[in-house]
């Protein structure tokens, strides 16, 4: 099994003011060589949105964009034709940028903030038409089991999102003193785990709130929860740049 271990406090910091941004890989201003991607995994981003304010129109290509709100209210724009749509903490929105696509994105709430994290997946496939998906996944469905969110088209699994990767995002929200073994779906793939909330024992590392640790060649790989603890799995080629 091979680790590598992203504590909360080493990941790049931005504050915008409106924005206060922490990049688990290489993005915008902030650049560490040896943090530029895991696998297809290239962009990992926990941002804090302040009320009313967001991202103005901006244009992506050839990208696999998933958004996870954690709390607030998201409010999405494109040249899709979506107009302003609500994505809440409830919810998982999906965007392949493809051949190109212009969006808009604002904490669609007065008064609270707004709490996500973005996720960019490079994808296997370019130059593919543009498109937009959200849809719910309620808490209950994850207590104690895994919950699939997002699969490859070629994934037969039915009740995912898709995306142009052959990639699996899931959640887990574990108890205190249980265990979980995640079974990777090859031994080409890595999983990177980050540690939403909560206190994590994996192998011999132990993860905090907001760290992180990708693991790859291994079929498997189990967690041990402390307390009671919310964890996001990206499981992705391992592919080289």
């Amino acid at each position: 099994m091979k680790t590598v271990i992203h504590k909360a406090g080493t990941r790049g910091f931005a504050n915008h003011g409106w924005l206060q941004a922490n990049h688990s890989f290489s993005f915008a201003g902030w650049f560490n060589p040896e943090r530029i991607h895991f696998g297809a995994l290239r962009v990992l981003n926990d941002d804090t949105i302040a009320p009313k304010m967001g991202f103005g129109t901006h244009p992506h290509n050839d990208m696999e964009i998933i958004t996870i709100p954690l709390k607030g209210v998201l409010k999405h724009r494109d040249n899709m034709g979506d107009e302003w749509i609500p994505v809440v903490p409830s919810e998982v929105q999906v965007m392949s940028a493809g051949t190109g696509v212009q969006h808009s994105e604002i904490n669609g709430s007065n008064d609270e903030y707004l709490s996500l994290f973005q996720i960019w997946i490079i994808p296997e496939k370019q130059g593919v038409s543009p498109r937009y998906d959200q849809k719910t996944f309620k808490a209950e469905d994850r207590q104690g089991k895994l919950q699939t969110l997002v699969t490859s088209f070629d994934d037969e699994h039915a009740e995912s999102l898709k995306i142009h990767q052959d990639a699996k995002l899931s959640r887990i929200d574990l108890a205190e003193d249980t265990e979980f073994t995640y079974e990777l779906k090859s031994e080409s793939h890595g999983v990177y785990i980050m540690n939403i909330a909560g206190n994590l024992q994996i192998e011999d590392h132990t993860l905090e709130s907001r760290d992180a640790i990708g693991v790859s060649e291994t079929k498997r790989v189990t967690i041990k929860a402390k307390n009671d603890s919310q964890l996001l799995f990206i499981e992705v080629p391992m592919i080289v740049l």
